[in-house]
């Protein structure tokens, strides 16, 4: 009978482990010192080894040779391989999941291994268990035989109550990544003479998003459908995915708003058996692919960057619901719908903005500027002095403690990079610095003059983002680096210049510049740190 190649394939042995290392040397160490715990919980996603390191420590802690992994050569590894083995138990947690189960279970705890020295207890899908039952589990792992090792594995670690947790030592899996997954799918192939593209191999290996279960099942399944080379076009079909020709079509008629074209598409899809999902996720990829070509190669784009961030974001936060859809189709289309009819209306408001505002003009730009929608068109130079003009403003009255609170402020914005509506304004905040602050201003610089030119387009979306999330109703001033080091200069330098009254005395005069001298020294200093040097 034919076996499954992931079948075929199982790690029996430590060494035959992909992707998890720190978790084999722990164990491995564990065993070597002679540290064995008496519970375990395995959690992570599915297909990256939780079960078949159960299984491999579970024969090896049991193994008689010197060595940390299995011999497969003892009277014990020979016995522990066998179906017949009593004393390495396996239980699915999600069929035996009831309080009669569990206590049955320990009342076999009590009994003595058969052969081996330990009894090990591999508990799968452990998240599956009910309250009852995980009480009955509890007890046993409060005080448990010296014995006995329970292992427990779950994909779902959270719905474990965490009087359980704290009893285990417990392990994250990791997803495994792309390049252990292709190379180990490289040696496959070559064992079982399978001719597959290089290509192929890379496509399962994102496709299978980390777990190496899933990749090997549809390498399994390709060559299968394909008896001769497999090729990309191949993997598609197999996979439910279009052709990129078609994904750059289906693309285009969603960053253009044809939503004619876009419901063809998708019903076209739909009636040639493409799974609907996958293609979802294909675009996803690609989206973030073009983003990175962009940003690492240069490589100019078709779309604006905001459409591109915007799409990919808005799919990506839909994923999860369009998996659980009575009606995939449907959603899909409804929520492309709703993509496209949002984007339509904020092309239609920048026409508008464009068409009925103008630049403010010179003598009014100080305050003006600071309301400008963000579609204006502003002359750089301007919004330069514009910003610098606040920056004196903030310099005048900023405080160290004031400062602080931006500093601490900003950790907080980080959190709101992936959000869809505002990660694009939290990653620009983030670009700068705060340099100074004061209750009513606040000075962020950038290293780089294109970074400031792009602020511009965002600037009165940036300043109401900020002022939201500080709960505050702060003027902003955005410069550049270069512009705040001569700031910071001209404000030490005009502390230190302050004119004398005209009435003073000449005698008034030297005693007045030793104290506005000092006077000038403690203020800068407790603005810009151990940096000021009076001279």
């Amino acid at each position: 009978m034919y076996q499954a190649l992931y079948r075929k394939y199982r790690p029996k042995k430590f060494e035959d482990v992909v992707g998890q290392t720190t978790i084999i040397k722990t164990l491995e160490n564990s065993i070597k010192i002679s540290h064995i715990g008496h519970a375990y919980l395995f959690s992570g996603p599915r297909g990256t080894g939780k079960t078949t390191i159960a299984k491999i420590f579970a024969r090896a802690v049991n193994c008689l040779d010197d060595k940390v992994d299995i011999c497969n050569e003892c009277k014990n590894c020979i016995y522990s391989n066998q179906k017949e083995c009593m004393d390495i138990v396996e239980i699915d947690a999600a069929s035996n999941n009831g309080v009669d189960e569990i206590r049955e279970l320990r009342s076999k705890v009590k009994i003595l291994p058969s052969e081996l020295k330990y009894k090990v207890y591999i508990i799968d899908e452990v998240h599956m268990l009910s309250i009852g039952a995980f009480n009955a589990l509890l007890k046993t792992l409060e005080e448990p035989p010296k014995h006995v090792i329970f292992i427990l594995a779950t994909t779902d670690p959270q719905k474990i109550p965490k009087t359980i947790v704290s009893r285990c030592q417990t392990f994250q899996f990791k997803k495994v990544s792309k390049n252990d997954i292709k190379e180990l799918l490289k040696k496959i192939s070559l064992n079982e003479n399978i001719n597959v593209d290089d290509e192929v191999l890379g496509a399962i290996a994102t496709v299978s998003d980390g777990g190496l279960r899933d990749a090997i099942g549809l390498l399994d399944k390709l060559s299968c459908y394909k008896l001769e080379k497999i090729t990309y076009d191949d993997f598609l079909t197999i996979n439910g995915q279009i052709m990129e020709k078609e994904l750059l079509k289906f693309e285009q008629a969603i960053l253009t708003n044809k939503n004619d074209i876009m419901l063809e598409k998708i019903e076209e899809y739909y009636n040639s058996g493409k799974d609907l999902v996958q293609i979802i996720k294909q675009l996803i990829y690609h989206l973030k692919d073009i983003l990175i070509n962009y940003y690492t190669k240069d490589i100019p784009l078709e779309y604006s960057e905001k459409e591109i961030i915007d799409l990919a974001n808005f799919l990506n936060e839909k994923l999860y619901e369009l998996k659980k859809a009575d009606d995939i189709k449907v959603y899909i289309e409804i929520i492309l719908l709703h993509f496209i009819s949002q984007n339509k209306l904020k092309v239609k408001k920048e026409e508008t903005n464009n068409s009925s505002i103008s630049c403010p003009a010179p003598k009014e730009s100080k305050e003006n500027f600071i309301n400008t929608n963000d579609s204006i068109t502003v002359d750089y130079m301007q919004f330069k002095k514009s910003m610098l003009a606040i920056a004196r403003n903030t310099l005048a009255e900023a405080k160290k403690i004031n400062l602080n609170m931006e500093l601490d402020l900003w950790k907080k914005i980080n959190d709101y990079t992936f959000d869809i509506n505002n990660g694009y304004l939290a990653c620009e905040l983030l670009d700068g610095i705060p340099r100074a602050a004061s209750d009513k201003f606040l000075i962020i610089s950038y290293e780089h003059s294109s970074t400031l030119k792009k602020v511009i387009n965002h600037f009165q979306k940036l300043v109401s983002f900020y002022n939201e999330i500080s709960n505050s109703n702060k003027k902003i001033s955005f410069i550049e680096d270069s512009d705040w080091e001569k700031l910071k200069k001209e404000y030490i330098s005009l502390l230190k210049s302050k004119k004398q009254q005209k009435n003073e005395t000449k005698s008034d005069k030297k005693q007045f510049e030793i104290e506005s001298t000092n006077e000038s020294f403690l203020k800068a200093k407790q603005l810009f740190g151990d940096l000021v040097e009076i001279k």
